[in-house]
């Protein structure tokens, strides 16, 4: 018997073109990435894992952000919500994140919705027919994106892909060493401390571990429960000598972020809050016993409660077929990294940057938003939507605009030059202010 094979020519560079662009994620900058691609006249598809636009801000909308309404709203969004008679907030007000939702992300969503797939889990991504190992052609072949639904698992072909899906779902484990601990229960960062998480915290001891503005925010709501309830106590712990990058400086070009680190500063001198510095923690075993060494010698601390607020990372599962081009400490992009390490410098400072510092070996795939900065904090929201509008600028075939980027980021007024707390100081101290 003679088997014969019929093999189809090759399409797949005229079949990616007619594809949309995927987005992954359908938060502020997911959102923004759509507006800007329909802009430019590219389809696009959203694809989000949860029921709504904005679903992780929803976890943490009870808390205020330090950045007004002239600073949350994207170019791009604006001008398509206009179209819809959508009136801007007053730009000096400053939002929770209840209301950024309600009154931007939502009515975007809306104005996006034939475009957007609720309730759509990306699990993987890949090119049609090739793993990360396979060369040739690779360029030409659509991108799979496999994805888990309700109905059940299915797949989604584009001609480039945006990887906005956040980090706040991948905080970092509590142990210094980056490795997962053992107690159950641990409390998410920025949990509603003074509404709907109030009884877990009301009268009990909380240690609350990590050094940025999410362990701020938690401490000073627990600070206020401390004043309503008898009984309330609050731990914070550091792995720093200093807490200087919270407690901020009077240089901080966002006030409300200026105000938060002074605040949390005030409670820490009237003893409200006990800060235990140096404290490197090894494990947590149940019942919240907190094993580790603070300055060197072992220590144990005992809490009723513990939150976790030393940060987030980036969820790099579903990108394993992709070639990804990352940093070895942070794990943001090789030439995004250097800017944003804190080993480096701690101020809002960045240089501007966009497509060529958010470019990896796999063409046409890009991460943007939180998760571009990897394990780096001090992400604004005005960073990722000028990193979408150049992506999107690049995917249409203006290079000249993908790289004309303008961004410039309001300083924290605190600097460290080179690695290790000791080196923070208030940038009005430094020869050339902040990270000069």
């Amino acid at each position: 018997m003679t088997l014969t094979l019929t093999v189809p020519s090759r399409t797949d560079a005229t079949e990616r073109a007619a594809l949309p662009v995927a987005v992954i994620g359908a938060g502020p900058i997911g959102l923004a990435a759509a507006a800007h691609l329909l802009e430019r006249g590219l389809d696009v598809v959203v694809l989000e894992a949860g029921a709504s636009a904005g679903a992780s801000v929803s976890q943490w909308g009870h808390t205020r952000l330090f950045s007004p309404w002239s600073e949350l709203v994207d170019a791009a969004s604006a001008r398509l919500l206009e179209r819809s008679g959508w009136t801007s907030p007053d730009a000096a007000r400053l939002p929770d994140g209840h209301e950024l939702v309600a009154e931007y992300v939502e009515p975007l969503a809306a104005a996006l919705s034939p475009r957007i797939r609720y309730s759509t889990r990306v699990t993987a991504v890949s090119r049609r027919g090739m793993d990360r190992t396979r060369t040739a052609g690779r360029a030409d072949a659509p991108f799979l994106l496999r994805v888990e639904t309700p109905a059940g698992r299915s797949s989604v072909l584009a001609r480039a892909v945006i990887d906005a899906s956040g980090t706040y779902s991948s905080p970092n484990p509590l142990g210094a060493a980056g490795l997962p601990v053992t107690a159950d229960g641990i409390v998410h960062a920025l949990p509603d401390v003074l509404g709907r998480d109030r009884e877990q915290f009301a009268g009990r001891h909380t240690l609350v571990v990590g050094a940025g503005h999410s362990a701020a925010n938690t401490l000073l709501k627990l600070a206020a429960l401390a004043s309503e309830v008898p009984g309330t106590t609050i731990s914070w712990a550091i792995r720093n000598a200093s807490p200087v990058r919270v407690f901020g400086s009077d240089a901080d070009e966002l006030a409300a972020r200026g105000r938060l680190g002074s605040a949390v500063h005030d409670r820490v001198r009237a003893g409200t809050i006990a800060l235990i510095d140096r404290f490197e923690i090894d494990d947590v075993l149940p019942g919240f016993r907190v094993v580790g060494r603070r300055g060197g010698e072992d220590t144990t601390l005992d809490a009723d409660v513990v939150v976790n607020a030393t940060g987030f990372r980036p969820d790099l599962e579903m990108l394993r077929e992709i070639r990804l081009g990352l940093d070895e400490v942070v794990e943001a992009p090789r030439a995004l990294a250097p800017l944003i390490d804190p080993n480096e410098h701690s101020c809002g400072t960045v240089r501007p940057h966009g497509v060529a510092e958010l470019t990896h070996p796999e063409p046409d795939f890009y991460v943007a938003g939180m998760k571009s900065y990897g394990r780096a904090p001090t992400f604004l929201l005005l960073t990722g939507y000028e990193q979408v509008r150049s992506i999107a600028a690049e995917l249409a075939g203006d290079r000249a605009a993908a790289r004309d980027v303008q961004l410039v980021l309001p300083e924290t007024g605190v600097c460290s030059s080179g690695a290790g707390a000791s080196c923070d100081v208030p940038a009005a101290a430094t020869a050339g202010g902040c990270c000069a």
